[in-house]
């Protein structure tokens, strides 16, 4: 896949809505969908729609729109699915169980070949039919099968020692549960901060604001 500079960041965040809704189309049953059409179902608008896609080649045609199938088949190229990257997950607690056991990360780009604790407990145990290794194994691991991502899943007092070695050891990509800014201390890698207790602030903020912003209802008083 090749690198384009040019691309905000932005609208990669978008590529998986696109790749979302299109595949809703498509077990509709839809052939072909216009740019204002689906500007509609995905609450954005044409004008939007065709600057996105023009980023990537376009893909349409005028006076007919898009191609569901193809344009699905073009986002996923676009977005690497058919390319997986191997990836380890590291810390197998109840966040990193309900990765470990409910993300598809076959149909996201990924393959999960690995899974590493260092709690005795779990160890030796098994996940969706994968065994938990000891973190005395990491390194053994991702120079054998030379994993591309990790997924941390740890405490962020864990976390900087962590991927310390798992850059050393060639890791370049991170899904990052763990509340340490990988990408402050380290620019040359790629990485996804997930804060939960952001995105839930930020609800909440959204929430009181559309409570504020609401027309108060005057019921009538009875005679």
């Amino acid at each position: 896949m090749a690198k384009n500079e040019n691309v905000s960041i932005s609208v990669i965040r978008r590529l998986p809505r696109y790749y979302r809704f299109l595949s809703e189309l498509m077990r509709q049953g839809r052939d072909h969908i216009s740019s204002r059409e689906l500007a509609n179902v995905m609450g954005l608008t044409a004008s939007q729609i065709r600057q996105d896609l023009n980023c990537f080649g376009g893909f349409g045609q005028q006076g007919y729109g898009y191609r569901v199938e193809s344009l699905f088949q073009e986002v996923a190229r676009i977005l690497g699915l058919d390319q997986p990257l191997s990836a380890v997950l590291i810390g197998t607690g109840n966040l990193g169980r309900t990765l470990a056991l409910h993300i598809d990360f076959e149909t996201k780009g990924f393959r999960l070949t690995g899974l590493f604790d260092n709690n005795p407990a779990v160890i030796g145990t098994h996940i969706g039919g994968m065994k938990v290794m000891g973190m005395d194994e990491l390194e053994s691991f991702c120079r054998r099968e030379k994993p591309s991502v990790a997924v941390l899943c740890i405490p962020k007092e864990a976390a900087v020692m962590v991927s310390e070695l798992l850059i050393s050891l060639g890791i370049r990509g991170f899904w990052n549960f763990s509340h340490y800014d990988l990408a402050i201390e380290h620019e040359d890698i790629v990485v996804e901060n997930v804060h939960m207790g952001d995105s839930l602030m930020t609800l909440s903020y959204l929430v009181h604001d559309s409570m504020e912003s609401a027309p108060v209802s005057v019921k009538g008083k009875k005679e």
